[in-house]
């Protein structure tokens, strides 16, 4: 065996570890990247998601479109993020998400989007906690009013089950979802939690989670500074 093979034998734990230490890291980066796209969403001043929608949501998706072609909404994949609210109105996950199949309209196909799907009552919150939810089959989700001054008080944004909205390139709409399926994605709650936790676990409360990353807080925190609870 030559000097050369003896080495890369040696060098493989590290090896491996190092590439553990990059998968580890995907999750939590998926978080940071998700509190930067909500963030950036509603700081913009005349196409924000109005905040009258963002108080009563029970449920927020949002899935930060991923650099370098690996994510477009419209190809069929996606990761993601899934917050749902405690009964004290404050925010509780994020749990994570897989998004396939179905389309995203007009911008289906674009190098980059970024994916904000608002649950808007209890029903579709406890169809969220499901391992395997179909958008358009057991919900639709319409496309979702922007603007700060926008009322959304007409009769179909109060009673949709789910608004949609994806920014791509820059512009930010409303968007019709159909066709699409989230899934739980157990393996990255592992590396997020240091455990494996389902979904309906982490959004109810009833997993014990004390090594939560800064990532995570600061999204809640986000999401809790951008909105107050108006339960209807």
């Amino acid at each position: 065996m030559n000097k050369f093979v003896r080495t890369m034998i040696a060098a493989l734990p590290a090896l491996a570890l190092l590439g553990a230490d990059h998968k580890a890291g995907e999750p939590v980066k998926r978080v940071e990247e998700a509190n930067h796209v909500f963030q950036e969403i509603m700081s913009m001043k005349d196409s924000s998601i109005p905040k009258d929608l963002l108080d009563r949501a029970h449920c927020a998706v949002i899935v930060p479109g991923l650099k370098q072609g690996g994510f477009i909404v419209g190809a069929k994949y996606g990761k993601g993020v899934l917050l749902c609210r405690k009964a004290s109105g404050g925010w509780r996950g994020p749990a994570t998400v897989r998004i396939e199949g179905g389309s995203v309209g007009l911008q289906a196909g674009a190098g980059e989007t970024d994916l904000v799907l608002l649950v808007m009552n209890e029903r579709g919150a406890q169809k969220l906690l499901r391992s395997e939810f179909k958008i358009g089959g057991q919900a639709a989700a319409m496309a979702g009013p922007v603007g700060r001054t926008v009322q959304a008080e007409t009769d179909a944004y109060l009673q949709a089950e789910m608004l949609g909205y994806s920014r791509s390139r820059g512009v930010f709409a409303g968007i019709a979802l159909q066709g699409s399926t989230l899934r739980e994605d157990l393996d990255d709650n592992e590396v997020l939690y240091g455990r494996r936790v389902t979904n309906e676990q982490i959004l109810e409360g009833t997993a014990d989670l004390p090594n939560q990353p800064a990532a995570v807080r600061d999204l809640t925190a986000s999401l809790t500074r951008y909105s107050t609870w108006e339960k209807k």
